[in-house]
């Protein structure tokens, strides 16, 4: 057995180890772990059963783990996206108000579509086609969008009829949590602490649980119920009038994944002379992923950028993600205990601002130099928070870019599909459809 793990996964051709790449997988589990309650807290104001969708994460996280792992053999973890699930729930389902049903039809449809074009050159021609500086423009965006949405489940910021949002009162316990969490993630995460995130949440689920906040269950060992009622429940009949949210969930995804990817790829060596072995098993990964999690029933998946721990502790093979999967799976016993921290937001809020704010930091790269660049990318970003949609950020973005490129005479820089996407929001915001 170990000749044949040495063998397939090329242990020594990278310069690993058995021992290193399982202390990698265990380090990214630990990572990325607090995404197992999350994801279900996202979907469960969008009215969905929390024990479904949180088999349906681990499920998801499972599959794109073994392929990213045994296939692809790269040492990425792939799980439901913060960002881009955020979106399907409060702005496709609470916003806009779709049915969640509904939402995961768009989903569906968005990661079929995903994964026919992995397996093909389209996905990489569709990337390229967007400028660089709108997937900037984008990506902060929706770190700024996923922010604000930590800091109003947290209670750090809040309704106000005048002001329309004005900050929380920090004298209540919910609040109060939710501040000292940002800085105590913060600080772990800046002290360079394994797993900042997690050991962060566990220290404010004792916090919680001390104020009277938190109330553990009595039974912190057992199997979830509730698949059946997310499993399979697609309704598609929406689909053609949220054509543009279908657009929206499959640019955003293709985008996040493959920019992740290409980073975690380039810091783990992998990337040599700019040629990424195993480009498309490694792109069908996360599409897999998201093909079979959103029919179980959660959103769009992606590589996660935490898996850049398990790198840094030497990780460079997939065997590193199939350990991570194989840990997922115990967590399924465990979901008493998630169900009762989830019922608390201040504990997890903090992950979400933290994570919109490291996502923002993209727009340290754009040209602040070129107009063009800098005024659609920044559109892009701020509307998604101000309009609470990142539909409209992006629809923004692309519109004021292509709009700035044919006035400064720059027309043929524009790719024919940028054009095309201009056009369908365009007409979109015209109520033609």
């Amino acid at each position: 057995m170990k000749n044949i793990l040495i063998n397939h996964f090329k242990i020594k051709e990278r310069n690993s180890s058995l021992k290193i790449e399982f202390l990698g997988g265990l380090l990214n589990f630990f990572t990325i772990m607090y995404i197992v309650v999350v994801n279900p807290s996202l979907f469960a104001q969008a009215g969905m059963d929390f024990g479904g969708v949180f088999i349906a994460t681990i499920l998801a996280i499972v599959i794109g783990c073994f392929y990213m792992g045994i296939i692809a053999n790269y040492p990425i973890v792939i799980a439901p996206g913060i960002g881009i699930n955020a979106y399907v729930v409060y702005t496709v389902v609470i916003g806009m108000g779709y049915s969640w049903q509904s939402a995961l039809g768009c989903c569906f449809v968005a990661a079929t579509v995903f994964l026919f074009l992995s397996m093909t050159s389209f996905r990489e021609q569709l990337i390229n086609s967007i400028p660089e500086c709108l997937k900037t423009g984008i990506t902060a965006g929706i770190g700024l969008f996923v922010a604000f949405i930590g800091l109003k489940s947290g209670g750090l910021v809040v309704a106000s009829s005048s002001t329309f949002v004005t900050m929380g009162d920090l004298t209540t316990p919910e609040a109060a949590i939710t501040a000292f969490g940002v800085i105590l993630c913060l600080a772990l995460s800046v002290a360079n602490v394994p797993a900042a995130m997690l050991v962060g949440m566990l220290i404010l689920t004792l916090i919680a649980f001390f104020l009277g906040l938190l109330q553990f269950p009595e039974l912190l060992f057992s199997l979830p119920t509730g698949i059946d009622s997310t499993m399979g429940a697609l309704d598609f009949s929406q689909v053609p009038a949220m054509m543009p949210i279908v657009v929206v969930i499959l640019l955003v995804t293709m985008f996040d994944t493959t920019g992740t990817m290409i980073g975690v790829g380039k810091q783990a060596k992998i990337i040599k002379e700019g040629v990424f072995p195993n480009l498309r098993s490694a792109l069908m990964a996360d599409a897999f992923a998201s093909f079979f999690g959103t029919f179980f029933g959660t959103g769009p998946c992606s590589s996660f950028a935490e898996s850049s721990a398990g790198v840094l502790a030497g990780a460079r093979t997939g065997l590193a993600a199939v350990i991570s999967g194989v840990l997922f799976i115990f967590l399924i016993f465990l979901f008493p205990l998630a169900q009762a921290i989830a019922a608390v937001p201040s504990i997890t809020a903090p992950v979400l601002i933290i994570a919109g704010i490291q996502m923002f930091s993209e727009i340290m790269s754009l040209d602040w130099m070129d107009k063009r660049a800098m005024f659609s990318s920044v559109m892009a970003c701020i509307m998604m928070p101000l309009t609470y949609s990142i539909t409209n950020g992006v629809a923004l973005g692309m519109i004021s870019y292509v709009v700035l490129s044919i006035v400064d005479g720059k027309r043929k820089e524009i790719h024919p599909l940028l054009y095309l996407f201009t056009v369908w929001f365009m007409l979109e915001f015209l109520k033609f459809f």
